[in-house]
């Protein structure tokens, strides 16, 4: 590591700190020429799939843009920012899991429904209603029915074996 002070290519470790789950890695290092001290910051890089659009088009799978669509539809909820971080998180890592290296933005839509379902029905049905086109609201009350979304869960389940868990 180069000294920032001194330009000294040699330096040792005085303290490490891992955090956000040992993603990030924070180094104390001391410069062997001038003896300065300086921080450095290790970022593991992920790579995740990429996401098929509707129309086709493909994107690099973004965090942000699902905690956004989830933030959206729990908009005057009891629902803390810490459960959809998680969900924003188990989403993430299930996505990192799948062999593919593409991934539908429909199978990642099922699973932000799939986990709002399981905390708060309100929210759920508002991210189906952007989330899902639908022509007319039968088709809208046929979907949210609890007995279409059993089905639904079925036919994911049979898409995709290797489902999302959360432990909310």
């Amino acid at each position: 590591m180069k000294c920032p002070f001194c330009g000294h290519l040699e330096d040792r470790v005085i303290e490490t700190r891992e955090q956000k789950d040992g993603l990030l890695i924070r180094r104390r290092r001391e410069c062997l020429g001038c003896r300065q001290r300086f921080t450095t910051v290790e970022n593991l890089f992920l790579s995740f799939p990429l996401v098929i659009k509707k129309d086709g088009r493909r994107e690099e799978f973004s965090k942000l843009k699902i905690l956004k669509g989830i933030q959206a539809a729990c908009q005057k909820r009891a629902i803390s920012l810490a459960q959809m971080d998680h969900i924003v998180e188990s989403i993430a890592k299930w996505a990192m899991s799948l062999p593919e290296k593409e991934i539908s933005s429909q199978l990642i839509g099922e699973q932000v429904m799939m986990a709002l379902k399981a905390i708060d029905d309100v929210a759920y049905v508002r991210f189906a209603s952007v989330y899902k086109t639908f022509k007319d609201l039968n088709e809208f009350v046929r979907t949210l029915s609890p007995s279409s979304h059993q089905s639904q869960e079925n036919s994911t389940k049979k898409e995709n074996p290797k489902q999302l868990s959360l432990g909310v």
